[in-house]
């Protein structure tokens, strides 16, 4: 896997395992610790996938998918929730909020990148892409 992922994440450990993760898979990892810090990494760097959590400071989760939906240079690239959040009606809310697809946490380190690819595969669609975690 050779692409560029930004992952926005404020907790500390789950960002250091998700970068390693892909970073060991060949990806070039772009980090930010907040929404607002996410969107101006996005903007200037224009990454092939973007891992969001939902509970961020500054700009959550549902801010940055709704800010790159509207922005004409980012909203081609897909946005993956990767969160915590699985109360019932938790993944449609999130669905419905533009993310392409869902991952929950914790992530289990040995699926962790066969999910993210799917998501970075021309074939798989916004319902294929959003299946691999069915847990919830």
């Amino acid at each position: 896997m050779n692409a560029r992922i930004l992952v926005i994440e404020d907790d500390p450990i789950s960002l250091r395992l998700m970068s390693y993760l892909l970073r060991s898979a060949g990806c070039l990892t772009l980090t930010a610790i907040d929404g607002e810090a996410g969107l101006q990494v996005a903007s200037a760097e224009r990454p092939d996938l973007v891992l969001c959590d939902i509970q961020l400071p500054k700009v959550d989760g549902f801010g940055v998918v709704a800010a790159i939906s509207i922005d004409p240079r980012l909203r081609g690239i897909p946005v993956v929730a990767v969160t915590a959040l699985a109360m019932v009606g938790d993944r449609e809310r999130i669905m419905r909020a533009g993310f392409t697809g869902y991952v929950s946490k914790p992530i289990e380190p040995t699926r962790f990148i066969e999910q993210i690819e799917a998501f970075l595969s021309p074939a798989s669609s916004t319902q294929t892409a959003a299946t691999p975690d069915s847990s919830l």
